[in-house]
């Protein structure tokens, strides 16, 4: 028997940082899930390829500055055949402009299902006495502000029209207890302080039926490891550490998990931190200083 989350029509999902990478990677499948996709991130170009890749023919994707009327936006076809529209969306930005960029993506379907927190940057590696004071306001920025800033438009419209939602934010395992490395100061901080987030809003928006997870990945094989991948020490070092002696892809691993934060069969589920590593961060595994 099927999965019920394998199908998600008419859910309309806000992708953040989908121009590349998972974020991409999620907005195909849950297109080919049967959801609507509003597409954001700062590279236009790419959320415009994106969008063409979505609607099949075509471009059909949202102009970057304003929401342009029906008559504009669909010279040849009726406006429930566009499944993805593209808004540009810099998630360290100002508030104002945020909520300018979250209007927009409201407006493309009419509402919001569900949102998907993905944008983040890792940024350098530095010892703790070295981070540049610069970079770590970046990363905090675009990291935890950006996200939080990002759910509380989205949750603000949600809240307002009484319509049930979905938020899910991308963490990594960088900030939980075990998965932290050296060098990571910022980045463990800044998704340690996502999960924080996800679990205080998921407390008080549940009493507008606002659901609010996340999903902490390990590593997966996919375009940005690539390199790492074909590494000899990686594979000595997966066989190690993590349990499934394995490291998967993000389809299925995290599209499904994603689906299934969506769909209803998931809505009694909030303010989980999902870890998905093939075990990577148990308790009982080797630490990576012991090898």
């Amino acid at each position: 028997m099927d999965q019920p989350w394998r199908r998600l029509e008419g859910k309309v999902v806000m992708v953040t940082g989908a121009s590349s990478g998972i974020g991409r990677e999620l907005s195909l499948d849950l297109a080919r899930a049967g959801c609507k996709i509003v597409a954001a991130a700062r590279r236009i170009d790419r959320l415009k390829s994106l969008c063409d890749e979505i609607n099949g023919f075509g471009s059909l994707c949202l102009h970057p500055v304003r929401s342009p009327p029906p008559s504009e936006l669909w010279p040849s076809s009726s406006p429930s055949a566009v499944r993805a529209v593209a808004i540009e969306l810099d998630v360290s930005a100002k508030s104002s402009v945020i909520e300018a960029s979250v209007q927009k993506a409201w407006d493309a379907f009419g509402r919001i299902d569900a949102l998907v927190n993905n944008a983040g940057i890792r940024g350098g590696i530095y010892s703790p006495l070295e981070w540049p004071e610069e970079e770590w306001n970046a990363i905090m920025a675009t990291n935890l502000t950006g996200l939080w800033l990002v759910s509380k438009h989205v949750c603000k419209r949600m809240r307002d029209t009484k319509q049930k939602g979905s938020v899910i934010n991308i963490s990594s395992i960088n900030g939980l207890e075990r998965g932290q490395l050296p060098g990571n100061l910022a980045y463990s901080v800044s998704k340690t302080g996502v999960n924080a987030i996800t679990r205080v809003m998921a407390l008080e928006l549940g009493v507008h039926n606002i659901r609010v997870n996340s999903i902490s990945p390990g590593i997966f094989k996919s375009e940005i490891t690539k390199g790492l991948m074909v590494k000899d020490w990686l594979e000595r070092v997966t066989k190690k550490t993590v349990p499934l002696q394995t490291l998967g892809t993000s389809d299925p691993a995290l599209t499904s998990m994603v689906r299934y934060l969506i769909h209803d069969s998931s809505e009694y589920v909030s303010g989980n931190v999902f870890i998905v590593d093939a075990g990577a961060t148990l308790s009982g595994v080797p630490l990576f200083s012991s090898l």
